[in-house]
């Protein structure tokens, strides 16, 4: 057909347009439309030409309301600030921390409290020991107590002659215990055994130190 001819022609030139200057180029593109135009309704091609703009335009707003139907699809719900906790409330992980702290202080103070050597309860005795007669050598009785006489948790200290009659004299000699470990009747039953030196011990004093 010639007026499909004429179009292609006019279409060629429409793209063909010098655009140096931008006036005289929109002149002439609006000079070629109004051509574009005669020729289509003198062919019948303007219902052609109408529904193609008709469905660029139909194609352009679908497109458009696709995209903002995307949008609003991948849109997060809207939310408060203060609703948003990525890490836990401060004020409970504060709190949280302060009881792991109470507990390992507690935990820490018991150990250490194990660990402590318990202090022993000790106490003050002294001994009253009576010999046979006035000829027994009271000095080598106190050494043999001393040397031979040995328990843990005894340690002996001071010791005098006190007289208690006919020339007799007896011995008296200090010591510190330890409760735990000993106890007084051990004490006199190995200071009587010494029996060529010993008649008999007493328990003189007991303070608790």
């Amino acid at each position: 057909m010639p007026e499909l001819n004429n179009l292609n022609l006019y279409y060629c030139a429409l793209k063909g347009v010098p655009t140096v200057k931008k006036e005289k180029t929109q002149d002439k593109v609006e000079q070629v439309k109004e051509q574009v135009e005669k020729v289509a309704e003198s062919s019948g091609l303007a219902a052609v030409l109408e529904g193609a703009k008709e469905l660029a335009k139909n194609a352009v707003e679908t497109a458009k309301s696709v995209v903002e139907a995307v949008k609003e699809a991948v849109k997060p719900a809207a939310k408060d600030e203060d609703d948003i906790d990525l890490f836990g409330d401060d004020e409970d992980d504060a709190e949280h921390q302060a009881e792991i702290s109470r507990i390992a202080a507690e935990a820490a103070a018991r150990k250490n409290a194990s660990g402590k050597k318990k202090e022993a309860l000790k106490s003050a005795v002294v001994v009253d020991v009576k010999p046979w007669d006035d000829s027994t050598d009271m000095a080598a009785l106190e050494k043999l107590i001393r040397e031979q006489v040995i328990l843990d948790g005894l340690e002996w200290k001071a010791s005098k002659l006190t007289a208690i009659g006919y020339g007799i004299k007896k011995l008296q000699i200090s010591c510190h215990i330890e409760d735990e470990k000993v106890s007084v009747d051990d004490i006199q039953e190995k200071i009587e055994a010494f029996e060529d030196y010993v008649q008999s011990t007493d328990i003189d004093s007991f303070t608790k130190l």
